[in-house]
């Protein structure tokens, strides 16, 4: 009898863990799955803001504005041969 009521109780633990276990890697799964979306939703993100930031708009205003470049005027280029 005793023998059989370890057994029982073994197999209930053992069950017991597994469900345990098996409840652990839904959470586990479920953290992850959230990371990779918030990750997925900056890298969108990030993506329009290089966009915006490489528009050649942009660029020439900065250059224009804050650099004080402008495009040279027909006699102030010269070409070599």
């Amino acid at each position: 009898m005793i023998i059989v009521s370890l057994v029982l109780m073994a197999t209930i633990l053992g069950y017991v863990w597994s469900h345990i276990h098996f409840t652990e890697l839904n959470y586990l799964i479920a953290r992850e799955m959230s990371i990779r979306d918030s990750l997925a939703e900056e890298n969108r993100r990030l993506k329009v803001e290089y966009a915006t930031l490489k528009s050649p708009g942009r660029i020439e205003a900065i250059a224009r504005d804050k650099l004080g470049m402008y495009y040279p005027e027909r006699d102030q280029v010269t070409f070599l041969k």
